[in-house]
């Protein structure tokens, strides 16, 4: 086995969350198998998420830079091959900071470029094999999928991770109904969850 180094990023306020805990079980299970593993907690870390005037105005421009504030995680980002996106779902939707982390980071130059041909983005985050979704919806299953039609899923995938990375592993792991899930259930959820990481 080779190891490889994996960004963790854990949006939830609470660190005595379910998210926190499968983010906990995530880092613990990838450096049980020799990994390196950098866990970006976005709440306590202090992540702003908005999107600034100044960074909307320079996002078609050649040449975009990442403002000062968050260089380091853009370096952070560039420096795995594998990420890991831990977060509840509300409102059949990210948390806005989980938004604001893509938007802010998933950027010109850093997660792809524009064609200067017009109309397509060349991907730029080739160097990510495994881009990776840990979540739990209040909602069961069927609603998610039947009626909502996996919304989250469907963003990330298709339209994050097919234009930003090439041939990447994408997979997400979902705990329905956690509004009702027993703590038997969510501890199925974790082992099951550690299982599947230690396959990476």
């Amino acid at each position: 086995m080779v190891a490889r180094r994996f960004l963790v990023v854990l949006a939830h306020p609470l660190p005595e969350s379910f998210a926190a805990s499968a983010a906990r079980a995530v880092v613990q299970t990838l450096e049980a198998k020799g990994h390196q593993v950098d866990l970006l907690d976005l709440y306590a870390e202090n992540f702003d998420p908005r999107l600034t005037a100044a960074e909307r105005a320079a996002y078609m421009e050649p040449g975009y830079q990442s403002p000062e504030d968050v260089l380091g995680i853009v370096e952070r980002l560039k420096a795995v091959d594998g990420l890991v996106l831990v977060f509840p779902q509300w409102w059949f939707n990210l948390p806005a900071i989980m938004k604001g982390f893509i938007d802010r980071i998933f950027v010109p130059g850093v997660a792809f470029d524009h064609d200067k041909a017009g109309g397509r983005i060349v991907p730029q985050m080739t160097h990510i094999k495994s881009f990776w979704v840990v979540t739990s919806t209040g909602s069961p299953w069927w609603v998610v999928h039947l009626y909502m039609g996996n919304p989250v899923k469907r963003i990330l995938k298709r339209g994050v991770a097919a234009f930003c990375a090439k041939s990447v592993d994408f997979r997400m792991l979902a705990l329905h109904d956690m509004d009702r899930a027993t703590e038997e259930k969510r501890k199925g959820f974790l082992v099951k969850l550690k299982a599947a990481v230690a396959s990476i």
